[in-house]
Protein backbone atom coordinates (compact mmCIF):
# COMPACT_ATOMS: atom_id res chain seq x y z
CA UNK A 1 0.00 0.00 0.00
CA UNK A 2 1.30 3.46 -0.98
CA UNK A 3 -0.02 6.97 -0.41
CA UNK A 4 -1.12 8.62 -3.66
CA UNK A 5 -2.45 12.03 -2.60
CA UNK A 6 -3.51 14.40 0.17
CA UNK A 7 -6.64 16.49 -0.31
CA UNK A 8 -7.76 19.38 1.89
CA UNK A 9 -11.18 20.81 2.73
CA UNK A 10 -12.21 23.94 4.64
CA UNK A 11 -15.71 24.17 6.11
CA UNK A 12 -17.15 27.31 7.68
CA UNK A 13 -18.54 26.61 11.17
CA UNK A 14 -19.58 30.05 12.42
CA UNK A 15 -16.89 30.95 14.99
CA UNK A 16 -14.08 29.60 12.80
CA UNK A 17 -13.53 27.13 9.93
CA UNK A 18 -12.86 23.43 10.21
CA UNK A 19 -9.85 22.22 8.22
CA UNK A 20 -9.86 18.57 7.14
CA UNK A 21 -7.47 16.46 5.15
CA UNK A 22 -7.93 13.17 3.30
CA UNK A 23 -4.95 10.89 2.68
CA UNK A 24 -5.59 8.53 -0.24
CA UNK A 25 -3.80 5.27 -1.12
CA UNK A 26 -3.48 3.02 -4.15
CA UNK A 27 -5.50 0.32 -2.36
CA UNK A 28 -8.61 2.49 -2.12
CA UNK A 29 -8.33 2.79 1.67
CA UNK A 30 -8.16 6.41 2.80
CA UNK A 31 -7.95 8.24 6.11
CA UNK A 32 -9.19 11.60 7.38
CA UNK A 33 -7.61 14.12 9.73
CA UNK A 34 -8.30 17.58 11.11
CA UNK A 35 -6.15 20.68 11.64
CA UNK A 36 -8.62 23.37 12.64
CA UNK A 37 -6.14 26.17 13.37
CA UNK A 38 -8.50 28.97 14.32
CA UNK A 39 -8.08 32.21 12.32
CA UNK A 40 -5.20 30.77 10.24
CA UNK A 41 -7.09 28.15 8.27
CA UNK A 42 -5.78 28.86 4.73
CA UNK A 43 -2.26 28.97 6.17
CA UNK A 44 -2.49 25.53 7.71
CA UNK A 45 -4.16 24.21 4.56
CA UNK A 46 -1.08 25.30 2.58
CA UNK A 47 1.16 23.63 5.16
CA UNK A 48 -0.76 20.35 4.80
CA UNK A 49 -0.27 20.47 1.03
CA UNK A 50 3.48 20.95 1.55
CA UNK A 51 3.57 17.61 3.40
CA UNK A 52 2.64 15.72 0.23
CA UNK A 53 6.25 15.37 -0.80
CA UNK A 54 7.05 13.59 2.47
CA UNK A 55 4.29 10.99 2.26
CA UNK A 56 3.19 10.42 -1.36
CA UNK A 57 4.68 7.15 -2.53
CA UNK A 58 5.35 5.98 1.03
CA UNK A 59 3.75 3.20 3.06
CA UNK A 60 1.08 4.85 5.26
CA UNK A 61 1.65 2.27 8.00
CA UNK A 62 5.05 3.78 8.85
CA UNK A 63 3.58 6.61 10.91
CA UNK A 64 6.52 7.14 13.26
CA UNK A 65 8.96 7.45 10.35
CA UNK A 66 6.72 10.01 8.62
CA UNK A 67 6.37 12.07 11.80
CA UNK A 68 10.07 11.97 12.64
CA UNK A 69 11.30 12.80 9.15
CA UNK A 70 8.78 15.60 8.64
CA UNK A 71 9.57 17.24 11.97
CA UNK A 72 13.32 16.85 11.44
CA UNK A 73 13.30 18.26 7.92
CA UNK A 74 11.12 21.26 8.79
CA UNK A 75 14.24 22.95 10.23
CA UNK A 76 12.03 25.69 11.77
CA UNK A 77 10.81 23.25 14.38
CA UNK A 78 7.47 23.32 16.14
CA UNK A 79 4.88 26.08 16.14
CA UNK A 80 1.14 25.91 15.52
CA UNK A 81 1.18 25.80 11.71
CA UNK A 82 3.63 22.94 11.20
CA UNK A 83 2.35 20.95 14.16
CA UNK A 84 -1.31 21.33 13.16
CA UNK A 85 -0.59 20.29 9.57
CA UNK A 86 1.47 17.37 10.81
CA UNK A 87 -1.30 16.41 13.25
CA UNK A 88 -3.95 16.21 10.54
CA UNK A 89 -1.91 13.97 8.24
CA UNK A 90 -0.73 11.83 11.16
CA UNK A 91 -4.27 11.15 12.40
CA UNK A 92 -5.31 10.31 8.81
CA UNK A 93 -2.50 7.73 8.70
CA UNK A 94 -3.76 6.17 11.94
CA UNK A 95 -7.23 6.10 10.37
CA UNK A 96 -5.83 4.21 7.36
CA UNK A 97 -3.93 1.77 9.55
CA UNK A 98 -6.97 1.02 11.69
CA UNK A 99 -9.22 0.53 8.67
CA UNK A 100 -6.67 -1.68 6.94
CA UNK A 101 -6.33 -3.90 10.00
CA UNK A 102 -10.03 -3.75 10.86
CA UNK A 103 -9.61 -2.31 14.38
CA UNK A 104 -10.18 1.03 16.13
CA UNK A 105 -7.04 3.12 16.57
CA UNK A 106 -6.98 2.57 20.34
CA UNK A 107 -6.29 -1.13 19.75
CA UNK A 108 -3.11 -0.14 17.94
CA UNK A 109 -2.02 1.96 20.93
CA UNK A 110 -2.22 -0.71 23.61
CA UNK A 111 -5.92 -1.45 23.88
CA UNK A 112 -8.81 -0.16 25.90
CA UNK A 113 -8.72 1.05 29.50
CA UNK A 114 -12.24 2.54 29.33
CA UNK A 115 -15.20 2.59 26.96
CA UNK A 116 -16.46 6.09 27.87
CA UNK A 117 -15.07 9.37 29.20
CA UNK A 118 -16.65 12.07 31.41
CA UNK A 119 -17.33 15.31 29.55
CA UNK A 120 -17.64 18.95 30.45
CA UNK A 121 -19.50 21.42 28.27
CA UNK A 122 -18.15 24.46 26.47
CA UNK A 123 -20.21 26.82 24.31
CA UNK A 124 -23.30 26.10 26.44
CA UNK A 125 -23.70 29.77 27.39
CA UNK A 126 -24.27 31.29 23.93
CA UNK A 127 -25.45 34.05 23.63
CA UNK A 128 -25.81 34.89 27.37
CA UNK A 129 -24.64 38.29 28.58
CA UNK A 130 -26.07 38.72 32.11
CA UNK A 131 -25.65 36.49 35.18
CA UNK A 132 -29.34 35.53 34.99
CA UNK A 133 -28.96 34.49 31.35
CA UNK A 134 -25.88 32.42 32.20
CA UNK A 135 -27.79 30.77 35.04
CA UNK A 136 -30.68 29.81 32.76
CA UNK A 137 -28.34 28.39 30.13
CA UNK A 138 -26.50 26.47 32.85
CA UNK A 139 -29.72 24.85 34.07
CA UNK A 140 -30.59 23.78 30.51
CA UNK A 141 -27.14 22.26 29.96
CA UNK A 142 -27.13 20.31 33.21
CA UNK A 143 -30.63 19.06 32.42
CA UNK A 144 -29.17 17.71 29.14
CA UNK A 145 -26.80 15.56 31.20
CA UNK A 146 -23.52 17.47 31.44
CA UNK A 147 -21.65 17.23 34.74
CA UNK A 148 -19.30 20.17 34.15
CA UNK A 149 -19.56 23.70 32.71
CA UNK A 150 -16.70 25.84 31.39
CA UNK A 151 -16.83 29.48 30.40
CA UNK A 152 -14.96 32.78 30.44
CA UNK A 153 -16.83 35.33 32.59
CA UNK A 154 -14.30 38.16 32.15
CA UNK A 155 -15.89 40.20 29.35
CA UNK A 156 -13.35 42.04 27.22
CA UNK A 157 -10.67 42.49 29.91
CA UNK A 158 -7.05 42.28 28.76
CA UNK A 159 -4.05 42.03 31.11
CA UNK A 160 -5.74 44.05 33.86
CA UNK A 161 -9.25 43.89 35.23
CA UNK A 162 -11.16 46.70 36.93
CA UNK A 163 -12.91 46.25 40.25
CA UNK A 164 -16.26 46.49 38.48
CA UNK A 165 -15.29 43.91 35.83
CA UNK A 166 -14.08 41.50 38.52
CA UNK A 167 -17.27 42.03 40.53
CA UNK A 168 -19.40 41.31 37.45
CA UNK A 169 -17.37 38.17 36.67
CA UNK A 170 -17.77 36.80 40.20
CA UNK A 171 -21.50 37.57 40.12
CA UNK A 172 -21.73 35.49 36.96
CA UNK A 173 -19.87 32.60 38.61
CA UNK A 174 -22.11 32.84 41.68
CA UNK A 175 -25.25 32.81 39.54
CA UNK A 176 -24.17 29.64 37.73
CA UNK A 177 -23.13 27.90 40.96
CA UNK A 178 -26.48 28.78 42.55
CA UNK A 179 -28.32 27.53 39.47
CA UNK A 180 -26.67 24.10 39.18
CA UNK A 181 -25.71 23.15 42.74
CA UNK A 182 -22.66 21.57 44.33
CA UNK A 183 -22.47 18.40 42.23
CA UNK A 184 -21.60 20.09 38.93
CA UNK A 185 -17.98 20.87 38.10
CA UNK A 186 -17.29 24.57 37.50
CA UNK A 187 -14.36 25.36 35.17
CA UNK A 188 -13.31 28.97 34.66
CA UNK A 189 -11.58 29.92 31.40
CA UNK A 190 -9.00 32.71 31.32
CA UNK A 191 -8.03 32.46 27.63
CA UNK A 192 -4.47 33.52 28.56
CA UNK A 193 -5.59 37.10 28.95
CA UNK A 194 -4.14 38.40 32.25
CA UNK A 195 -0.82 39.55 33.66
CA UNK A 196 0.54 37.83 36.76
CA UNK A 197 -0.84 40.12 39.51
CA UNK A 198 -4.27 40.21 37.87
CA UNK A 199 -4.34 36.43 37.46
CA UNK A 200 -3.41 36.04 41.11
CA UNK A 201 -6.13 38.50 42.15
CA UNK A 202 -8.72 36.56 40.11
CA UNK A 203 -7.44 33.25 41.47
CA UNK A 204 -7.93 34.50 45.03
CA UNK A 205 -11.47 35.66 44.17
CA UNK A 206 -12.26 32.22 42.74
CA UNK A 207 -11.20 30.61 46.02
CA UNK A 208 -14.70 31.43 47.28
CA UNK A 209 -16.06 28.80 44.88
CA UNK A 210 -15.31 25.09 44.67
CA UNK A 211 -14.12 25.25 41.06
CA UNK A 212 -12.39 22.37 39.29
CA UNK A 213 -9.86 24.67 37.63
CA UNK A 214 -8.87 28.15 36.46
CA UNK A 215 -7.68 27.70 32.87
CA UNK A 216 -4.90 29.62 31.09
CA UNK A 217 -4.69 32.51 33.58
CA UNK A 218 -1.79 34.22 31.73
CA UNK A 219 -0.54 34.17 28.12
CA UNK A 220 1.30 30.97 27.15
CA UNK A 221 4.64 32.66 26.50
CA UNK A 222 5.87 32.53 30.11
CA UNK A 223 5.94 29.09 31.71
CA UNK A 224 7.75 30.42 34.80
CA UNK A 225 4.98 32.99 35.23
CA UNK A 226 2.33 30.31 34.95
CA UNK A 227 4.07 28.29 37.65
CA UNK A 228 4.22 31.41 39.82
CA UNK A 229 0.46 31.96 39.50
CA UNK A 230 -0.18 28.31 40.34
CA UNK A 231 1.97 28.61 43.46
CA UNK A 232 0.29 31.82 44.68
CA UNK A 233 -3.38 30.79 44.45
CA UNK A 234 -5.43 28.10 46.13
CA UNK A 235 -7.38 27.00 43.08
CA UNK A 236 -6.25 24.37 40.60
CA UNK A 237 -4.73 25.54 37.33
CA UNK A 238 -5.21 24.01 33.86
CA UNK A 239 -3.12 24.93 30.81
CA UNK A 240 -1.32 23.66 27.74
CA UNK A 241 -3.58 24.08 24.70
CA UNK A 242 -1.04 26.46 23.11
CA UNK A 243 2.03 24.26 23.46
CA UNK A 244 2.74 22.15 20.42
CA UNK A 245 5.15 19.32 21.20
CA UNK A 246 6.65 17.16 23.93
CA UNK A 247 9.71 19.40 23.82
CA UNK A 248 7.70 22.41 25.01
CA UNK A 249 6.04 20.25 27.65
CA UNK A 250 9.38 19.19 29.11
CA UNK A 251 9.76 22.58 30.80
CA UNK A 252 6.03 22.76 31.52
CA UNK A 253 6.25 19.67 33.69
CA UNK A 254 9.63 20.47 35.19
CA UNK A 255 8.43 23.88 36.37
CA UNK A 256 5.13 22.54 37.72
CA UNK A 257 3.03 24.90 35.61
CA UNK A 258 -0.41 23.36 36.11
CA UNK A 259 -2.51 20.73 37.84
CA UNK A 260 -4.19 19.62 34.58
CA UNK A 261 -2.57 19.42 31.14
CA UNK A 262 -4.50 20.27 27.95
CA UNK A 263 -2.74 19.58 24.64
CA UNK A 264 -4.89 19.60 21.50
CA UNK A 265 -4.70 16.58 19.15
CA UNK A 266 -5.22 18.79 16.09
CA UNK A 267 -2.44 21.24 17.06
CA UNK A 268 0.17 19.32 19.08
CA UNK A 269 1.37 16.92 16.43
CA UNK A 270 -1.43 14.37 16.45
CA UNK A 271 -2.27 11.13 18.20
CA UNK A 272 1.26 9.79 18.77
CA UNK A 273 2.54 13.08 20.16
CA UNK A 274 -0.37 13.38 22.58
CA UNK A 275 0.29 9.83 23.78
CA UNK A 276 3.87 10.84 24.53
CA UNK A 277 2.77 14.01 26.33
CA UNK A 278 0.24 11.97 28.32
CA UNK A 279 3.00 9.58 29.37
CA UNK A 280 5.09 12.54 30.55
CA UNK A 281 2.10 13.83 32.53
CA UNK A 282 1.57 10.40 34.04
CA UNK A 283 5.13 10.47 35.41
CA UNK A 284 4.17 13.65 37.30
CA UNK A 285 0.76 12.26 38.34
CA UNK A 286 -1.00 15.00 36.39
CA UNK A 287 -4.44 14.39 34.82
CA UNK A 288 -4.60 14.55 31.03
CA UNK A 289 -7.55 16.67 29.77
CA UNK A 290 -7.12 17.55 26.07
CA UNK A 291 -8.37 20.79 24.58
CA UNK A 292 -11.18 19.71 22.23
CA UNK A 293 -13.47 22.46 20.89
CA UNK A 294 -13.06 21.58 17.21
CA UNK A 295 -14.80 19.44 14.62
CA UNK A 296 -15.89 15.82 14.28
CA UNK A 297 -12.55 14.31 13.18
CA UNK A 298 -10.53 15.90 16.00
CA UNK A 299 -13.21 14.77 18.44
CA UNK A 300 -13.02 11.21 17.11
CA UNK A 301 -9.22 11.18 17.41
CA UNK A 302 -9.40 12.50 20.97
CA UNK A 303 -11.89 9.78 21.88
CA UNK A 304 -9.44 7.15 20.64
CA UNK A 305 -6.86 8.64 23.02
CA UNK A 306 -9.41 8.60 25.84
CA UNK A 307 -9.91 4.87 25.29
CA UNK A 308 -6.27 3.88 25.80
CA UNK A 309 -4.71 6.56 28.02
CA UNK A 310 -4.84 5.74 31.75
CA UNK A 311 -4.50 9.32 33.05
CA UNK A 312 -7.09 10.79 30.65
CA UNK A 313 -9.51 12.48 33.08
CA UNK A 314 -12.02 14.80 31.35
CA UNK A 315 -13.01 15.56 27.76
CA UNK A 316 -13.93 19.05 26.60
CA UNK A 317 -16.87 19.10 24.22
CA UNK A 318 -19.09 21.73 22.68
CA UNK A 319 -22.64 21.28 23.95
CA UNK A 320 -24.11 22.39 20.61
CA UNK A 321 -22.82 23.21 17.15
CA UNK A 322 -23.79 24.49 13.73
CA UNK A 323 -26.78 22.59 12.31
CA UNK A 324 -24.70 21.24 9.40
CA UNK A 325 -22.20 19.40 11.64
CA UNK A 326 -24.32 16.27 11.20
CA UNK A 327 -24.29 16.74 7.42
CA UNK A 328 -20.57 17.19 6.81
CA UNK A 329 -19.51 13.97 8.56
CA UNK A 330 -20.71 10.52 9.61
CA UNK A 331 -20.12 11.36 13.28
CA UNK A 332 -22.32 9.38 15.69
CA UNK A 333 -21.79 10.55 19.25
CA UNK A 334 -23.49 8.64 22.05
CA UNK A 335 -23.82 10.51 25.34
CA UNK A 336 -24.91 8.85 28.58
CA UNK A 337 -24.92 10.19 32.14
CA UNK A 338 -22.37 12.90 31.40
CA UNK A 339 -20.06 10.54 29.49
CA UNK A 340 -19.23 10.29 25.79
CA UNK A 341 -19.05 6.68 24.58
CA UNK A 342 -16.05 5.61 22.51
CA UNK A 343 -16.53 4.14 19.03
CA UNK A 344 -15.40 0.59 18.25
CA UNK A 345 -15.43 1.20 14.49
CA UNK A 346 -12.20 0.63 12.54
CA UNK A 347 -9.79 3.57 12.36
CA UNK A 348 -11.08 6.79 13.85
CA UNK A 349 -14.67 5.73 13.25
CA UNK A 350 -15.68 8.85 11.31
CA UNK A 351 -15.69 10.05 7.70
CA UNK A 352 -16.29 13.40 5.98
CA UNK A 353 -18.84 14.33 3.31
CA UNK A 354 -16.99 16.35 0.67
CA UNK A 355 -20.14 17.58 -1.09
CA UNK A 356 -21.72 18.82 2.13
CA UNK A 357 -18.48 20.58 3.13
CA UNK A 358 -18.46 22.39 -0.22
CA UNK A 359 -21.84 23.93 0.68
CA UNK A 360 -20.19 25.82 3.56
CA UNK A 361 -17.07 27.45 2.07
CA UNK A 362 -14.42 29.34 3.99
CA UNK A 363 -15.36 32.67 5.62
CA UNK A 364 -12.63 34.61 7.41
CA UNK A 365 -13.24 35.14 11.12
CA UNK A 366 -11.46 37.23 13.76
CA UNK A 367 -10.84 36.58 17.45
CA UNK A 368 -13.78 37.66 19.61
CA UNK A 369 -12.15 37.65 23.05
CA UNK A 370 -11.46 41.36 23.43
CA UNK A 371 -14.42 42.79 21.53
CA UNK A 372 -17.18 42.12 24.05
CA UNK A 373 -18.63 39.39 21.81
CA UNK A 374 -17.07 36.38 23.51
CA UNK A 375 -20.38 34.59 24.04
CA UNK A 376 -21.33 34.87 20.35
CA UNK A 377 -19.74 31.46 19.84
CA UNK A 378 -22.73 29.67 18.30
CA UNK A 379 -25.30 30.75 15.70
CA UNK A 380 -29.00 30.95 16.21
CA UNK A 381 -30.27 27.45 15.50
CA UNK A 382 -27.24 25.67 16.95
CA UNK A 383 -28.15 22.21 18.15
CA UNK A 384 -26.75 19.23 19.97
CA UNK A 385 -25.06 16.51 17.95
CA UNK A 386 -25.37 13.70 20.51
CA UNK A 387 -27.57 10.64 20.45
Amino acid sequence: MKVTDIKTFICHCYRTNWVFCKVETDSGVYGVGEATLEYREPTVEAAIKELKRYIVGKDPHNIEAFWHDTYRDAYWRGGPVLMSALASVEMALWDIKGKDLGVPVYQLLGGQVRDRIPCYANGWFAPAKTPDEFAEKARETVKAGFKGLKWDPFGSAWLNISKQELKQAMECVQAVVDAVGDEIHILIEGHGRFNIPTAVKIGHALEDFDILWFEEPIPPDNKEGLAEVKNRVNVQIAAGERFYSRYEYREFFRLGCADFVQPDVSHAGGISELRKIAAMAECYHIPFCPHNPSGPVANAATLQLAACTPNFAFLETMSADVPWRSEISTEEIKFEDGHMLISNKPGLGVDINEDAIAEHPYISKDLRHYKGTLTDIRPEGAKGYFK
